[in-house]
């Protein structure tokens, strides 16, 4: 008989330790979901901002219709790929999509802001100096956002792999979750925004 209490005790503390560990990757995956949210809301407001300004840049730069083309069309890419994110903020191959397309995003801002500098009359105009403004605070607010959820990933990840954590993860499919990762240089430092 108390060789059953034993087994009984046994068999509930290993059950009261699995629910620990449950409860833990629960939360730790909720904390990565509320990180993305964040970026989520930086870069919906990033992408809000980018039609508005190539509207504002559309009269002064006529010859470079391509490039304010390009601002669209990588804006549009980089929404898309937040929505596939935002359905599943751990899947790895939707992290490196949504990287990608901010990157590409960033390096033909880059660009459009380059260009911004050999029309005096744009470089003055104040809803582009507004625009510029707001997209460089928008882009920090992103980096600050993004080192957030890869701490959160980092954390999740961690309880996710270490032992003996992995058991229960396993059983309960609780898969690793990936770092968003900007390619691009350009998106990884904010723009710089000068008008002399």
């Amino acid at each position: 008989m108390i060789s059953f209490l034993i087994f009984l005790g046994i068999i509930a503390a290993i059950v009261f330790w699995a629910i620990g560990i449950y409860n833990r990757l629960v939360n730790e995956r909720n904390r990565v979901r509320n990180a993305f949210a964040q970026i989520d809301v930086q870069l919906t407001r990033r992408h809000d901002l980018i039609p508005n300004l190539v509207e504002a840049v559309k009269g002064y730069m006529k010859h470079e219709r391509d490039t304010l083309e390009a601002v669209i069309k990588a804006r549009n890419t980089a929404v898309s790929a937040l929505d596939a994110a935002k359905a599943d903020p751990a899947n790895a191959a939707a992290m490196e999509k949504l990287g990608g397309a901010e990157g590409a995003l960033g390096s033909v801002l880059s660009r459009l802001f380059a260009l911004s500098e050999a029309y005096p009359d744009l470089k003055a105009n104040q809803n582009m100096m507004q625009f510029q403004e707001e997209l460089a605070t928008t882009e920090n607010k992103v980096a600050f956002s993004r080192q957030a959820f890869n701490d959160a990933v980092m954390g999740y990840n961690n309880s996710v792999q270490n032992f003996p954590n992995n058991f229960v993860a396993g059983m309960f499919d609780f898969e690793s979750a990936s770092f968003l990762e900007i390619e691009s240089e350009e998106m990884r430092d904010a723009p710089e925004v000068s008008f002399t």
